[in-house]
């Protein structure tokens, strides 16, 4: 797999060409398929990919990870480039979702104009469906360990009043190769614990290669705050180092704080992945 980060909340540092934006969006070359994995807020992601040398007419299947905005609202501008692969999402209720601290409160969810954009070309999943070979969306996550405790900032609303976000609209995305598993978690909302759970799980005695994407464990974003307490992250390191886990790439809205703190629990197995970094897993 040739995995590359067309869009994060930061970049190399030699690559002052490309576009940063609080938004995530991957794209994996893998098995003779090309996949992109969340479209960022906006069409940074598009512009960086031609930057990099990608493109993306060339893309079979495009996953979104969860319904918030930096991680949705740039498939209207992929669809523009794009004519074949089809967008998929977890089947959920429509509702809005929100971020509420302090007596703020800002929209945080996807724009709903683009899903009828070109309808045709979504696909809703409600439950483990193995969308190319051996490519899975998997929507069934454990409930093994507790969630982020950034997520207490995060609501929906379905028209009867604000509530806490259960995140029935976050899907899992695995990768199966011949020599192992690669698990993308978008935000990981759920629990980056319960994902590689639901990963150990559907694939038992099988080698993870990697675990990619945010794993929430800011708390404020603006502030840069930790999601609970250090000895909470590095707990979190502890347990990852339980799983057979060759390689961590996070980024995102782990937050650099939380992942300084993962990096001294988890050493060489856990590395940053900026806009612009590509790699061979």
């Amino acid at each position: 797999m040739i995995l590359t980060a067309l869009i994060d909340n930061t970049r190399l540092d030699d690559r002052t060409d490309l576009t940063v934006e609080r938004g995530l969006s991957f794209h994996i070359k893998t098995m003779g398929q090309e996949i992109m994995f969340d479209a960022g807020s906006s069409k940074a992601f598009c512009d960086n990919a031609i930057l990099l040398g990608i493109k993306m007419e060339d893309v079979d299947a495009a996953i979104i990870s969860h319904r918030h905005h930096d991680h949705c609202n740039g498939v209207t501008h992929f669809l523009d480039r794009n004519s074949k692969a089809q967008v998929y999402f977890r089947e959920c209720t429509e509702t809005d979702y929100s971020f509420k601290a302090f007596g703020f409160k800002s929209n945080v969810g996807i724009d709903k104009a683009l899903l009828n954009k070109a309808s045709g070309r979504f696909s809703f999943i409600n439950k483990t469906t193995e969308i190319r070979p051996n490519i899975f969306i998997i929507t069934s996550l454990s409930h093994k360990y507790e969630q982020p405790k950034g997520n207490k900032y995060l609501f929906t609303d379905s028209g009867d009043g604000c509530k806490p976000d259960t995140f029935d609209h976050e899907l899992l995305l695995v990768i199966k190769e011949d020599d192992g598993l690669i698990v993308f978690t978008g935000c990981a909302h759920s629990g980056v614990l319960n994902m590689i759970e639901t990963a150990i799980e559907l694939f038992p005695n099988t080698r993870i290669k990697a675990v990619v994407g945010g794993f929430h464990l800011v708390g404020l974003p603006l502030f840069n705050s930790i999601g609970g307490t250090k000895k909470d992250i590095e707990a979190i390191g502890e347990t990852m180092l339980t799983y057979p886990i060759d390689k961590l790439y996070t980024g995102h809205c782990t937050g650099m704080k939380a992942y300084e703190i993962l990096k001294g629990v988890l050493g060489d197995s856990l590395e940053y992945f900026p806009t612009g970094r590509s790699v061979i897993i």
